[in-house]
C-alpha cells in the first residue's frame, strides 16, 4: 500500500511538472505573440516624439534620444496641415453618421421586427440582398446624383446615405428588436401608447446594447472611411482626417513628416478607444443578445 502510495504521489509531482512547463510554454508563446502585434504600436509611438533629423536616423532608435513633444502642437500651428479642421470635419461627419444610421435604421427595424405582412419577409431579404452589392456598383450612380444636387465638395455626401439605413444594421436591430416580448407591445397599446411611441418610448429605450453596437460599428467605418472624401472633397478645409493624413505626402513637403504622421495617428486613433471604453459593455451585450435570435 505504501508503495502504491509513493508511486501514485511521484506520478502527481510528474503531472504537475509537466502542466507547469506546458504552462510556461504557453506564456512565452503568448508574450513573444503579443510583442510582435504590438511593435507597430510602438514604432507608431516613438516615431511621433522624434525629431525630423532622428526619425531619419538608420538603424531606427528604439527610444527617441529627445522627446519632441512639439510634434503634436505642430498638428495644430502648421497652415499647411489644417489638421485641427480636418479632425472636426471628421468628428461631424462620424457623430452625424451614427445619428443618421440608428434612426433610419431602427427604425426600419422595428417595422421588420413588430409587423407582420404578406411580402415583408420578401422585403427583408430584399433589404438584405444589397449587402451583395459592391461600392463600386453604385459610386459612379451616387457621385453623379450629388454632383447634380450641387454638393460636391461639401460634408453632406458623406452625411445623408446614413439617414437612409443601412442593411448590416436593419438587420443586427431586428434580430433584437424580435426578442422582445409581445405582451410588452400590448400593454403599451392598453395604456394608449402609439405605435410611434411604442418605438420611440418603449422599444429604443430598451435596445441600449444594440444601439451601442451600431453606433461603434458606424462611428468606426465613417471615421476611418477613405474613398468616399477622396470622390467628394476636393478643398483641403473640408478634407477628413483619412484624406488629410494621406494628403501631407504630397511635394509641400521636402521629405516625407512621418513623425507628424505618426502624432496625427496616435490622435486619430483616441476618439475610437475612448468610444469603446465607455461603450464596451453594451457593445459586448449588444453582439451576444442580436446573435441569441
Amino acid at each position: 500500500m505504501r508503495e502504491a502510495a509513493l508511486k501514485e504521489s511521484a506520478n502527481e509531482v510528474r503531472r504537475m511538472r509537466k502542466w507547469k512547463l506546458s504552462q510556461i510554454i504557453g506564456f512565452v508563446i503568448l508574450l513573444l505573440v503579443t510583442i510582435t502585434m504590438l511593435s507597430p504600436v510602438w514604432f507608431m509611438v516613438t516615431t511621433s516624439l522624434k525629431t525630423t533629423k532622428e526619425m531619419l536616423v538608420f538603424p531606427p532608435t528604439l527610444i527617441p534620444k529627445v522627446f519632441a513633444w512639439g510634434n503634436f502642437s505642430e498638428l495644430f500651428t502648421n497652415t499647411d496641415i489644417k489638421f485641427g479642421q480636418q479632425y472636426r470635419n471628421s468628428l461631424i461627419v462620424s457623430i452625424f453618421t451614427v445619428i443618421g444610421t440608428i434612426i433610419s435604421s431602427s427604425f426600419v427595424a422595428f417595422g421588420f421586427a413588430r409587423y407582420q405582412a404578406r411580402s415583408s419577409s420578401f422585403l427583408f431579404m430584399l433589404v438584405l440582398s444589397t449587402l451583395m452589392l459592391p461600392y463600386p456598383a453604385i459610386m459612379i450612380p451616387q457621385f453623379l446624383l450629388f454632383m447634380n444636387l450641387g454638393l460636391h465638395d461639401s460634408l453632406l455626401p458623406l452625411i445623408l446615405p446614413s439617414f437612409f439605413g443601412s442593411a448590416y444594421m436593419i438587420f443586427l436591430l431586428k434580430q433584437f428588436f424580435s426578442t422582445l416580448p409581445d405582451e410588452l407591445y400590448n400593454a403599451g397599446r392598453i395604456d394608449g401608447c402609439s405605435e410611434f411611441r411604442l418605438y420611440w418610448n418603449l422599444t429604443l429605450p430598451l435596445a441600449g446594447p444594440a444601439l451601442a453596437t451600431v453606433a461603434i460599428f458606424s462611428f468606426i467605418w465613417s471615421w476611418n472611411d477613405l474613398l468616399t472624401p477622396v470622390l467628394y472633397l476636393d478643398s483641403q478645409e473640408n478634407f477628413t482626417l483619412p484624406v488629410g493624413m494621406a494628403a501631407m505626402l504630397s511635394s509641400k513637403f521636402r521629405l516625407a513628416p512621418w513623425n507628424l504622421l505618426m502624432a496625427a495617428s496616435i490622435l486619430s486613433v483616441l476618439p475610437i478607444m475612448l468610444l469603446f471604453a465607455v461603450a464596451q459593455k453594451r457593445f459586448v451585450e449588444g453582439i451576444v443578445l442580436t446573435g441569441i435570435k
